[in-house]
């Protein structure tokens, strides 16, 4: 692979021109393709199979009016008043006069009005689901509630549900990252042009995501998630290779040379690292959820324009930038430039660590386990709008109806019954609100609706506790047990709600399934690449402390709320029920990438001739550097998004923020070369067998080097090529 890498590199060093040509061309195309057939991302997250969407999708055929997106407005008057019906009637008339709504139900009518009758509630039917709702029809929408009539009047339910973008989390992440650039390479030009190479593949894999929502459902995280883990690798991969690119120059290569070495190395094991993100976020779709297989569709898809940008495009721009690439300084310093005089930070850390390395390993693992502890109170569920940033307005009108009503009102589960005829259908319909009525933990039960057929009938459910409260989740489970035996027609629950808890237990049950594949996966492939058995075990171990003390920090702050304000959480709840996977299958990608980048470099010293502490001290030297900026930049990218009001996008910049640090600067330079000077040569053994069995990827590009090393005869330059 090296090889061939190699070849690609200097190609697109030699023909410079016609490769930017190209990326420019297809990011103008993605980017026309995308303003021409983009369409709306939807805030619903859908679960086939389960009870809950069986019930909902069966609604859209016997009862279409009640699949419609809903909105809630409430009402509260001033302490010690009441509403009266004609100060509630304009609000519902104005409701009801908003295009596409099919009903706004008077509240004294549908009696939502509260015992004290200080509050009441607005339910509003839209014909259209979310995804079609119009920015004026939510405009109209929430505009009730600026209107001054001497009452407070808050807009709520599904259609105020927005995704925030977060234009000043991408800025703030790449000012960050261009000043680590500008740091790492002492050049503008090498800060610039890399920076300028990640955006470019950014553009392109985002340009195309959108051209596909026109098609395809994405649920509105994807494209974020996408963003924030494409800028992240982006910036890192075209790192890694300049950083390459500079040290062969400073060994006195040929621009093109130096070109096409940095991308047959560094370019290599940026390929092995893309493809494990890859694989990683792909095998998402092993879960069988589908919102879940499409953003890890979509993050993947980033993630290969990424590498493909780095392997093809980098080299073209690095023909542009000739010696300039290089720190004034050094540009025509020679060889002896190099060899600094002073032993870099790295070389002295890695003596560090070997030295001491069996308390640093103990510290380490104890402290990592300490953080993993809060894991066993993890709760996960769907994002409700009781967790939603204060000043929203989804948020006020869940504190208002939790005020005047309870919490349930916010979590309103609705029963399906369907009988083969009308008169079944009733005689169901009446025996399961009874039934439901005497469910500890259910607070109201509604008479039941009817479709024109009488066919189905819709039972609306008032649980006593919020929509992700645990207790609702017990009693969703009581409900479907208690009318599991009624006859005459088939019963089941639905809802935000319902559905929520259904999509956070198949989850929950994916979760370990998908944490072992990932597992066996890293050593599988970590295998192949060191051709070691321990290593490759190590390397799992150490994920799993990454992962469990990045979960434990995330519920720390977001669900148990310590530090919380820190963050910008104004109240912790529930984890969101795919961070967990989402989470797993990310840092996979990313811990392979600081492993490749360090054991590699260990492995090659060794293999030269170096004893196994030497060539950690080399590994950890020579790269403590660039995995610092690399790692820098990512937790930048991702701590960026915390600045968004949206609560999923928060939590999952948090959670990979924190789990890049302790997994780049905890793990991988601390406790790697701790373990690999405590098991020495044993490191690198490898059982016959298996080593005839394994094909030989050469990451490395140790027989790339030999083919370079070889006498042969001197290949012009191209003319144009820089110098």
């Amino acid at each position: 692979m090296a090889t061939l890498l190699y070849r690609l590199g200097r190609w697109c060093f030699g023909r410079r021109g016609l490769v930017v040509a190209i990326w420019l061309l297809l990011l103008g195309l993605m980017g026309g393709a995308a303003a021409a057939f983009s369409g709306a991302t939807t805030a619903e997250f859908r679960m086939p199979g389960t009870e809950s969407q069986r019930a909902m999708d069966a609604l859209g055929t016997q009862f279409p009016q009640a699949t419609g997106t809903t909105g809630t407005i409430v009402i509260a008057a001033p302490e010690g008043r009441k509403l009266t019906p004609g100060e509630v009637s304009p609000i519902v008339r104005q409701a009801s006069e908003i295009p596409g709504v099919t009903a706004a139900v008077d509240p004294f009518q549908a009696r939502s009005v509260s015992p004290d009758g200080r509050y009441a509630l607005v339910q509003v039917q839209f014909a259209d689901e979310i995804a079609e709702i119009t920015d004026e029809q939510r405009a109209a929408y929430k505009k009730i509630a600026r209107d001054d009539r001497g009452l407070r009047v808050e807009t709520g339910g599904e259609i105020v549900r927005e995704t925030h973008m977060g234009g000043v989390a991408e800025a703030i992440g790449v000012l960050v990252a261009a000043v680590v650039l500008v740091l790492t390479f002492g050049s503008l030009v090498a800060a610039g042009m890399t920076l300028l190479n990640a955006l470019v593949g950014v553009g392109v894999g985002m340009a195309g995501l959108y051209a596909l929502t026109g098609v395809v459902e994405l649920n509105s995280a994807s494209p974020v998630l996408a963003l924030m883990l494409g800028l992240a690798v982006g910036i890192d991969y075209s790192l890694f290779i300049t950083s390459r690119h500079r040290q062969n120059l400073l060994e006195g290569l040929e621009p093109r040379e130096a070109a096409g070495r940095a991308i047959g190395t560094a370019g290599s094991a940026v390929v092995f690292a893309g493809a494990t993100v890859v694989i990683a976020l792909a095998g998402l779709s092993v879960v069988g959820i589908p919102f879940l297989t499409a953003m890890g569709l979509a993050a993947a898809a980033t993630v290969t324009v990424a590498v493909l940008v780095a392997l093809t495009l980098l080299p073209a721009v690095l023909a542009f930038a000739g010696d300039k690439i290089l720190p004034r300084g050094q540009r025509n310093a020679g060889p002896a430039a190099a060899t600094p005089g002073k032993e870099p930070f790295g070389h002295r850390w890695g003596r560090l660590i070997v030295r001491v390395r069996v308390p640093v390993l103990l510290a380490g693992v104890l402290a990592l386990g300490a953080l993993a502890l809060p894991v066993t109170d993890m709760h996960l569920a769907l994002p409700d709008a009781g967790t939603a940033s204060k000043d929203t307005p989804e948020r006020q009108a869940y504190d208002l109806t939790s005020e005047g009503f309870g919490e349930g009102f916010n979590g309103r589960l609705i029963a399906v019954v369907s009988g083969g005829d009308a008169a079944a259908t009733r005689t169901a319909a009446e025996r399961t609100t009874a039934l439901i009525g005497g469910v500890k933990g259910v607070q109201a039960v509604a008479p039941a609706q009817f479709n024109e057929a009488g066919t189905t009938a819709l039972v609306a459910v008032i649980p006593a506790t919020g929509p992700t409260d645990t207790a609702t989740e017990d009693t969703v489970h009581a409900i479907r047990d208690k009318v599991a035996d009624v006859r005459g027609a088939e019963i089941a629950l639905t809802g935000a709600t319902a559905i929520g808890i259904d999509i956070s237990a198949k989850l929950a049950d994916a979760l370990p399934v998908y944490l072992l594949l990932v597992v066996g996966l890293s050593v599988l492939l970590l295998m192949l690449v060191f051709r070691s058995v321990l290593v490759p075990l190590k390397a799992a171990a150490g994920f799993l402390l990454t992962v469990g003390s990045t979960f434990g920090l995330t519920v720390l702050v977001f669900q148990q709320g310590h530090l919380a304000g820190l963050v910008g959480v104004d109240t912790p709840g529930p984890l969101v029920s795919f961070l967990p996977i989402i989470l797993i299958g990310i840092l996979f990608g990313l811990a392979m990438d600081y492993e490749v980048f360090l054991v590699s470099r260990m492995r090659e010293d060794f293999v030269h001739g170096d004893t196994a502490r030497q060539a950690t001290v080399n590994g950890l030297g020579h790269n403590a550097r660039v995995v610092t900026a690399a790692a820098l930049i990512m937790i930048a990218v991702f701590a960026g998004f915390m600045l968004t009001p949206d609560p999923i996008i928060k939590s999952i910049g948090f959670a990979l923020a924190v789990g890049v640090f302790i997994d780049a600067f905890i793990v991988r330079m601390t406790l790697v070369p701790a373990v690999m000077a405590l098991l020495g040569k044993a490191a690198w053994w490898l059982p016959r067998p298996l080593d005839r069995a394994l094909p030989d990827l050469d990451i490395e590009g140790e027989r790339l080097r030999h083919a370079l090393d070889a006498p042969r005869p001197r290949e012009p330059e191209p003319a144009g090529a820089a110098r």
